[in-house]
């Protein structure tokens, strides 16, 4: 008997009990579509992550202005401006492993345009900082140091401040109003997204540092200098923890703290705290899908048992074949077709269900999933191995009857 004649017997076989076939065939849909749809969920989580540690720019370290202890109070960071734009200059000429650094101070401000208005965050900072944060300009142009030389009053807004001040219109030329002072429009940032905290990044407007410190921001009295933060861009990631050690290394001996004194301020690697999100994501897809799997083998174990209870069932008309000529090993084909026919027609619904309840989920939970075709081919080919594995053991032991036993039983 060929494999064609096998297969043929088999489906017949099928058709002849359809609804204890659906059945047996249940365990395999829901493993294979679970394992799907589990990894879609992982896979999800992981390349949203990716897309966040993409958002904040390549290789960053954030430097903020830090603690003090004053009087035996101890203020928090960020609340005290103890970085400078002196501190920008020196990381760049002293510390080898850092390829940029730009001075940034924020803060919010009501903006005004015609009949409309909109608070948001102004970023006073130099061009440094958009190739450091890889924001690109998407229309009009950025400004250059000579704006920040000249203190020009210019201005590079966001998407989300575009839309709310202007709509359709054009940006770019356009006078808006920070604190009554006018500014002109020079381009409008290309969309970024939220930030992995959750804030809108293309809620801001970008002026040049010294702008936004004398109109806007203000000037702190103790240094004209001062800022809020440095953002800093090693020259690789591999030397991300070396630039983090020269910088906070650099930043002590220009402060002048002793040993014994904590640091004035804070330096946050955010590459890392992504990585560990990242791998923490990994872990649930590969731990979802492990998971999802065991209602494989549930499934694989439902086939043994259909499988045997045929076997029990058809063992007359195995007896019957055995004494006309066919021999074990088609026997055991025949038996063993019939598992694997179940496990793939089950794998492939499976597919479609998993498929089907990825896009699902990604609707009614409002997750972001990702589909992997090798999640797909690897439940797929695994219910065939559960159809193999699990249908192995009835086919042998409808292979190896004895015709004569066989063509007795009732």
């Amino acid at each position: 008997m060929n494999l064609l004649i096998n297969i043929t017997i088999a489906l017949r076989a099928l058709r002849v009990n359809r609804l204890r076939s659906v059945l047996t065939m249940l365990g395999i849909i829901i493993g294979v579509a679970a394992v799907i749809a589990m990894v879609a969920v992982g896979s999800g989580a992981t390349a949203q992550i990716q897309e966040q540690i993409r958002s904040i720019g390549s290789n960053v370290i954030i430097v903020m202005s830090g603690s003090m202890t004053s009087g035996g109070i101890r203020v928090g960071a960020g609340s005290v401006l103890t970085l400078s734009e002196d501190d920008a200059k020196a990381i760049v000429a002293e510390c080898p492993a850092v390829a940029l650094v730009a001075p940034s101070s924020r803060g919010t401000a009501q903006v005004v345009f015609g009949n409309t208005n909109w608070s948001t965050v102004i970023q006073g900072t130099t061009p440094e900082y958009l190739q450091v944060r890889d924001f690109m300009v998407e229309s009009g142009r950025s400004f250059t140091w000579r704006d920040v030389d000249g203190s020009t009053k210019v201005a590079l807004i966001g998407q989300t401040v575009a839309q709310n001040l202007f709509g359709n219109t054009d940006a770019v030329g356009q006078i808006i109003r920070i604190k009554k002072v006018p500014f002109t429009v020079l381009g409008v940032l290309a969309p970024k997204g939220q930030s992995a905290w959750g804030q809108d990044q293309d809620d801001v407007i970008m002026l040049p540092l010294s702008t936004a410190k004398k109109k806007v921001l203000g000037v702190s009295q103790a240094n004209a200098r001062s800022v809020g933060a440095l953002v800093v861009q090693a020259r690789g990631p591999t030397m991300m923890k070396e630039a983090e050690e020269q910088v906070v290394a650099l930043l002590r001996q220009r402060h002048r703290l002793q040993p014994e004194q904590d640091n004035d301020f804070t330096v946050r690697n955010l590459t890392e705290v992504f990585a560990a999100q990242e791998q923490s994501a990994r872990v649930m897809s590969i731990l979802l899908g492990a998971i999802a799997s065991v209602s494989l083998v549930v499934g694989g174990i439902g086939i043994m048992n259909i499988m045997l209870v045929s076997v029990t069932e058809r063992t007359r008309e195995i007896g019957l074949r055995l004494a006309v000529g066919a021999k074990a090993r088609d026997i055991l084909t025949q038996f063993l077709v019939e598992a694997v026919t179940l496990s793939l027609i089950g794998g492939l619904i499976g597919i479609a269900v998993g498929l089907g309840a990825s896009v699902l989920v990604s609707y009614l939970a409002q997750w972001s999933t990702l589909i992997s075709g090798g999640a797909v081919l690897v439940a797929f080919a695994f219910s065939a191995l559960v159809g193999i594995g699990f249908g192995y053991y009835p086919a042998r032991k409808a292979a190896f009857l004895d015709p004569i036993e066989a063509l007795r039983y009732e």
